[in-house]
């Protein structure tokens, strides 16, 4: 029996290549977008967002099976974080009640080898907080001081979505409603966004040496998204907070093998 499924970011990159493959094999897709989708709409304020979710449960007759939020910016400015966390936790728990009414509903997002990267610690809390408020100005105090600053709002705010995704999984509101939540982290991935810096020499020594990757190097959006599907699937009963580097062995080479130490 086909699920339905809704996925931002639907028109390029990623959530493209997922929303393509899910429709090939005779799923629902409900595409979340600026343009281009089924449900057009600007995730990176709260209006649009309540806007969207409520748009795309009318489309899926109030039942939805699965989401996976793939909407994303990685530019030196605050709307980064509005987009990349905000868009992303109040729209899934805004769609919390469609997916309650599925009897095998789940959820999955994607994060960033960047949740590993230097971040600012202040512009996290503030996510995870709920104040966007406070978020979007110390994210404008940022970008003012240069792209350099600036871009610490990308890496923050999946740093705080993965942490978002750690605390909401196990609680009442996704655990409690039996919906397995968890992120995917991608290594470089080639789509639109990041072709033309990987155009050069240049720029893929430096995205190299940020994100190394031994196994097979940079990977198309179809390694990100077959996982997201199985992360959406019947078959995943379990997983839960789980943010998963799906990276070509980037986050193995960084961290290497102490990711114990927390509790010795």
């Amino acid at each position: 029996m086909a699920r339905t499924y809704v996925i931002t970011g639907s028109a390029s990159g990623i959530g493209a290549e997922t929303a393509r493959i899910l429709r090939e094999r005779g799923e629902t897709v409900i595409g979340v977008d600026l343009r281009g989708a089924e449900v057009d709409a600007d995730l990176s304020t709260p209006e649009g967002r309540a806007a969207a979710a409520a748009k795309a449960t009318e489309l899926a007759g109030g039942t939805v099976d699965a989401v996976i939020a793939c909407a994303g910016i990685a530019a030196p400015i605050a709307k980064t974080m509005a987009i990349n966390y905000f868009g992303v936790t109040e729209f899934l728990t805004a769609l919390l009640p469609a997916l309650r009414a599925s009897d095998a509903p789940r959820a999955a997002v994607v994060s960033s080898m960047a949740s590993l990267q230097p971040n600012s610690p202040e512009l996290v809390e503030a996510a995870l907080a709920g104040d966007e408020a406070e978020t979007l100005r110390l994210g404008e105090a940022l970008a003012a001081q240069g792209p350099e600053l600036g871009y610490l709002n990308y890496p923050s705010s999946k740093r705080a979505l993965s942490r978002w995704v750690r605390r909401a999984s196990i609680s009442e509101d996704w655990a409690g409603s039996g919906i397995p939540l968890n992120a995917v982290a991608p290594g470089t991935v080639v789509t639109p966004m990041t072709k033309d810096l990987l155009a050069t020499p240049e720029g893929a020594a430096m995205v190299d040496a940020n994100v190394p990757m031994p196994l097979n190097y940079h990977q198309p959006a179809s390694s990100i998204a077959y996982l997201l599907i199985w992360l959406t699937s019947v078959e995943n009963t379990h997983l839960a907070g789980q943010t998963i580097y799906d990276d070509g062995g980037a986050d193995a080479t960084l961290r290497g093998d102490d990711i114990w130490s927390w509790n010795a």
